[in-house]
């Protein structure tokens, strides 16, 4: 088992003005912000605008056209594309994104396209990773391209479930990129979850409120 962090920053997955601004208040240190759908999709533009003028905590938005797999057209990227730059225009910290291949691997030169756009916001590489089939080599593959964050659950269902390929995974990755750990994050796990993976950030659902402010504490401890 890896040694306990002391402390950890909690991003917090909103999808409305109100849970960003509670995420916010409580503790959360970083806030990702999603429209409707499974997954989260892109959020309207009103409301990046408007979360975006009550945070001074980073910012970082959903780019997701649909809510199906993340094999996209050519339409589809066209899409992404103009919610980047539109994102970048009202000032957003960062971007979540993730294109894969029909066979699950990481589109390397449609990401690249996107993560070029996306400049000089950060940007990470959200769950689609889970969907790849080999861990190591998508993140080698995201290393290679300069992503800053990668969230996962480390190919399983929850982050407790995936703890040891988020120990390899975080290892691999030293301070090239950050592995977000995220699936079922809560209070009762999370420090759990940091001491047996060594991830120094983790993410978890705050359209509830008091999963944040339970998060928060146990990260207080």
């Amino acid at each position: 088992m890896l040694s306990m962090l002391t402390t950890a920053l909690l991003e917090a997955c909103c999808d409305s003005f109100e849970s960003a601004r509670v995420a916010q208040e409580l503790g959360a240190g970083r806030v990702e912000l999603c429209g409707a759908g499974s997954g989260g999709t892109t959020p309207s533009l009103g409301l990046i605008a408007r979360v975006r003028d009550e945070l001074y905590i980073p910012l970082h938005v959903m780019i997701r056209p649909n809510t199906g797999d993340f094999v996209y057209s050519a339409d589809d990227l066209d899409v992404m594309k103009n919610d980047i730059i539109a994102a970048r225009a009202l000032g957003v910290d960062g971007v979540v994104l993730g294109v894969l291949h029909s066979d699950r691997t990481i589109d390397v030169d449609r990401t690249a396209s996107l993560l070029a756009l996306a400049r000089p916001m950060r940007v990470t590489f959200h769950r689609a990773f889970d969907s790849t089939p080999d861990a190591t080599d998508a993140l080698d593959a995201l290393m290679t391209l300069g992503v800053d964050y990668v969230l996962t659950a480390g190919h399983a269902s929850s982050a407790i479930d995936g703890a040891a390929c988020l120990q390899r995974l975080q290892l691999r990755a030293g301070h090239t990129l950050t592995v977000l750990a995220g699936g079922g994050v809560r209070g009762h796990n999370v420090r759990d979850v940091i001491s047996r993976t060594g991830v120094r950030e983790v993410h978890a659902n705050a359209t509830d409120a008091g999963i944040v402010r339970e998060l928060v504490l146990a990260l207080a401890e």
